[in-house]
């Protein structure tokens, strides 16, 4: 038996894999190594998890995670589990883990919009090339955080359509100066934007959210996807800033030329699916 996890920076999806069943299925918050350190990694991961986790030294741990992609920040990672798990393990992009639940075992162009965004060629076992998705200040086009940015700042420059501001502040009852310190002072200020999509969600018969929208998905699109060979390979989408915006990405990928194969939440059955079949 073994577990396999992965991990954005909001929410961790875990699953105790016996050959290719599902024993155990359970989720819990975000770890990321940018942000958290060992030992707040260790302790969310020892009382969030149900105990059913912590029964036996099982075959293998399979952790796929964002904020992995130095040896440093994965170090801290793998010390954690192995701490937690006594058990072998192995740990790796969220990318990486995107690619091989959305594609298994086939190439093509896998990409994760979610409270960020990243992007890749998957050539069926391994990533071959990634533009650099640069986080939530220089990059992250799509994603929640870069659409709760750009609304955030038109809102308190009242650049926002006034109806819109008013029930934005009707909804949260936030002050100005609330409002900056979860972007300047929260320890995960991304998290804290990428939450005010989901009140775009809510307004997207609004022209001005509409084209936010529309803008940040074509914004992914030119400054990422642009990069690979898009014409001749299938593009696959998993996160839930493209579950929530679908109908609007499906216009962006048909306006800049481009054809999308698949749109999914979780990766997570696609990757039991690559560790069972391909035994790893």
């Amino acid at each position: 038996m073994k577990i396999i996890a992965e991990s954005s920076s909001t929410r961790t999806d875990w699953v105790l894999v016996d050959n290719d069943r599902i024993v155990e299925h359970a989720f819990t918050t975000g770890l990321n190594p940018y942000f958290q350190s060992r030992r707040e990694i260790s302790h969310s991961i020892r009382l969030e998890l149900p105990e059913t986790f912590f029964r036996h030294r099982w075959e293998h741990v399979h952790f796929y995670c964002a904020g992995c992609a130095t040896v440093e920040k994965t170090k801290i990672m793998e010390s954690s589990l192995v701490a937690q798990f006594k058990t072998p393990v192995t740990v790796e992009t969220d990318l990486l883990g995107a690619a091989r639940g959305l594609l298994v075992n086939k190439s093509g162009l896998a990409c994760i919009l979610g409270t960020g965004s990243n992007s890749c060629f998957y050539d069926g076992k391994e990533i071959v090339k990634n533009v650099r998705p640069l986080g939530y200040i220089l990059g992250d086009e799509g994603s929640n955080a870069y659409m709760g940015k750009i609304f955030i700042a038109d809102l308190l420059k009242e650049l926002a359509p006034k109806e819109l501001m008013s029930s934005f502040y009707d909804k949260y009852q936030l002050s100005i100066n609330t409002l900056m310190d979860q972007v300047y002072t929260n320890s995960l200020p991304n998290r804290s934007l990428a939450q005010y999509s989901f009140f775009l969600a809510d307004n997207i018969d609004n022209e001005y959210v509409y084209n936010l929208v529309y803008n940040s998905l074509m914004a992914f699109f030119v400054r990422n996807i642009s990069q690979y060979d898009y014409a001749n390979h299938p593009i696959a989408f998993v996160g839930s800033t493209c579950v929530m915006y679908e109908s609007i990405l499906r216009q962006v990928a048909q306006d800049f030329g481009a054809e999308i194969a698949k749109i999914t939440k979780y990766s997570m059955p696609g990757l039991v699916e690559f560790h069972t079949s391909a035994k790893q």
